[in-house]
């Protein structure tokens, strides 16, 4: 089992400024070719405690614009990883990117059920500050619990995260 040190770290308003330096990098380059570039995971909700990694989802009319998006991606940088499991999300991962904090970037169809996952789940706990807290609790304990052990923190967290998808109806597995 592969294992990675969990850390995770009080909300920081820098995240939001190191999110808009990565939108500007990639808005160079995709113009007006995706829908939009979104700032996904826990460092989008104010308040929540996160790894302090920048989750992004760039999401795209159909999948008939992938190889464009990939291609404009390359130019800058980016490497396709491939979906990693999880259908309808294309990974990217980069190199020489030093002057960019830390990120997670995908490429997603506008109707793929994990970009919804993605955006039901921040919008509800943008709104919702006793599930911030919460959530930023269990997160902080599972760290402790597992700091060497991504799959376990994960794991851990599937719960909470499922009951709030059940709540907008994206808790089936229909990928």
């Amino acid at each position: 089992m592969k294992t990675k040190k969990v850390i995770v770290e009080n909300y920081s308003p820098l995240w939001k400024e190191a999110f808009q330096n990565i939108k500007k990098e990639l808005s160079s380059v995709l113009n007006d070719d995706v829908l939009a570039i979104e700032h996904v995971g826990s460092t989008s909700v104010v308040g929540l405690k996160a790894k302090p990694i920048i989750d992004i989802d760039i999401i795209i009319e159909d999948v008939n614009q992938f190889e464009h998006i990939k291609q404009q991606l390359m130019n800058i940088g980016y490497m396709h990883e491939g979906d990693q499991g999880i259908n309808g999300r294309e990974a990217f991962g980069y190199l020489n990117k030093s002057h960019l904090m830390r990120h997670h970037l995908y490429v997603c169809q506008k109707d793929n059920i994990h970009l919804k996952r993605h955006l039901a789940l921040r919008d509800h706990l943008r709104n919702h500050p006793e599930d911030v807290i919460a959530y930023g609790m269990l997160k902080e304990k599972l760290a402790k619990l597992y700091p060497e052990n991504i799959d376990k923190y994960i794991e851990g967290k599937s719960e909470l995260i499922l009951s709030i998808y059940k709540k907008y109806g994206l808790d089936k597995a229909n990928d």
